[in-house]
């Protein structure tokens, strides 16, 4: 299994990025797919996720500026993410959530790294 993410940088506070993660050696339609970040010090939160119906759901910190999108055919998720602040700044993590597993299990990506600085 291969969760490959990019699209992480540096932008400035109320700028655009957006986050893709390409999935390899699962039934991508099947899996719900996460987001999570991680900022020093700070535990790991799931920021998004999108069930295998479609069916998106958001951290209160991100609830209007973030947006999750699955394409199964292309097995990606994005996370398009507007009027970044700088408390968003993190390592964001892929998720893939097989059917029956919950919380933090499924499989990883490497993260990419956000970081938002003036």
């Amino acid at each position: 299994v291969q969760l490959q993410a990019s699209g992480g940088g540096l932008v400035q506070p109320g700028g655009s990025l957006r986050l893709s993660c390409a999935a390899s050696g699962i039934i991508f339609r099947s899996n719900g797919m996460g987001w999570y970040r991680q900022a020093p010090g700070s535990k790991r939160e799931l920021v998004a996720f999108v069930t295998s119906g479609g069916s998106a759901s958001y951290s209160d910190s991100v609830k209007g500026r973030f947006t999750i999108s699955r394409d199964n055919g292309q097995n990606t998720v994005s996370l398009q993410m507007n009027s970044l602040k700088l408390e968003d700044t993190a390592v964001y993590y892929c998720n893939a959530r097989p059917p029956g597993v919950i919380g933090t299990g499924g499989y990883w990506g490497q993260g990419t790294q956000v970081t938002v600085s003036s």
